[in-house]
């Protein structure tokens, strides 16, 4: 690196910090949008710690970091397995926040800013780890490559374009997200939906003459947060870890005038669903047959190319997760979903584990607590030891 080497997981964690990697997508409030430059500090830290690193651009000017270790051959031979070890580089936006989001100010034990606690702090703990044991990696039982993700923030463009290229080269990934440093080997799924509704335009002084689609959509909301959310409840029954699957109705929108009758309404459903509904053939399915049993003329669909997001279900038996809980990260699940989930999606168990509570992510004062992220940092090296 030209600059001075961070000489702690703190320091590290401050210089990623202090470089703005807001996803522009959304309302990103700030002109300091993209991932590069976070990128590009981060193959480099790589390189000091002995791997060899490249920049694989995703979108224009907006790359995944990947870095591999060296890696000694088994002593009987036989190809070591691949872990990954893979945080996401951007942020969300720094719009009404209280704090300097990119100052990354140390003070009353904690770190503060934009990514302090995602993920940047948790980045920090993985890389710092990679740091101190740069001399013990290649003789690991396993080969140890690093990966951070572009856009995970939004569509989870870097995970998934990683998991199509590289996910065959993987026995296991883990994930940064802030879990307070337990195992999130399951975490819900997500379809965002469109369902519209047609009807007959008239004038607003004669509806009787015409079809009104806003009623009709109004029919279907009534079944949908009656029927449809019962139905899948019992599709899905109670799972031990994420609870029961669920549907929030957040838009609507129909008509162009007072004084036409509506003929098109369309609502916006959130449905967050546990393994149970993937495994009967997803919410897709079940909403559109549900919506077409009431309503033969409407339709449904995912609102967006990148509008369903896949469950997380890794065995709690593999020996990857079973060696996380012996080292104190004892298992969970989550509500929100992450970049674990893509890789899964290829056949690589995953998991997110990292230090930092998800109660501080995406907050106008982010933070972390600076005797976490030295927990984590210790974490890691200690399973990698372990391994």
């Amino acid at each position: 690196m030209t600059e001075a080497l961070p000489s702690s997981v703190t320091e590290l964690a401050q210089a990623l910090v202090r470089i703005p990697s807001v996803n522009p997508d959304g309302e990103p409030g700030t002109g300091k949008t993209g991932e590069a430059d976070c990128a590009v500090y981060v193959a480099r830290f790589l390189e000091t710690a002995g791997a060899t690193a490249v920049l694989e651009e995703v979108l224009p000017g907006r790359p995944n970091v990947i870095g591999r270790f060296p890696s000694q051959p088994l002593a009987g031979g036989g190809k070591k397995p691949v872990v990954l070890f893979g945080p996401h580089t951007d942020t969300v936006g720094v719009g009404g926040m209280t704090i300097d989001p990119f100052g990354g100010e140390v003070r009353d034990g904690k770190l503060w800013g934009r990514g302090a606690c995602d993920t940047k702090g948790p980045m920090a703990a993985m890389l710092w780890a990679l740091w101190e044991l740069r001399e013990e990696i290649p003789n690991l039982p396993v080969e140890v490559h690093f990966a951070g993700f572009m856009s995970e923030e939004s569509s989870q463009y870097g995970s998934r374009h990683f998991a199509k290229h590289h996910g065959q080269d993987y026995a296991f990934a883990f994930i940064a997200e802030p879990t307070s440093l337990q195992t999130v080997f399951k975490h819900k799924g997500s379809l965002w939906a469109d369902i519209e509704t047609f009807g007959v335009a008239v004038h607003g002084s004669r509806p009787e003459l015409g079809e009104n689609a806003i009623l009709k959509m109004a029919r279907l909301i009534k079944l949908l947060d009656g029927d449809f959310r019962q139905q899948l409840k019992d599709a899905s029954g109670q799972d031990e870890w994420l609870g029961q699957s669920t549907i929030s109705l957040g838009m609507i929108q129909g008509g162009s005038r007072p004084n036409i009758t509506a003929d098109h309404c369309c609502l916006t459903v959130d449905i967050r669903y546990t393994p149970g509904v993937a495994r009967l053939g997803g919410p897709m399915l079940l909403l559109e047959e549900f919506v077409k049993q009431h309503d033969a003329t409407a339709v449904v669909n995912p609102r967006g190319r990148e509008a369903a997001s896949p469950c997380l279900d890794t065995s709690a038996e593999d020996p990857f997760v079973q060696a996380l809980v012996r080292h104190g990260a004892t298992l969970t699940g989550a509500p929100w979903f992450c970049d674990a989930a893509y890789l899964a999606e290829v056949g690589v168990p995953a998991v997110a584990v990292g230090p930092g509570s998800i109660a501080q992510a995406h907050t106008k004062d982010e933070w972390i607590d600076l005797t976490e992220l030295e927990r984590g940092a210790k974490f890691w090296m200690d399973y990698l030891r372990g391994l």
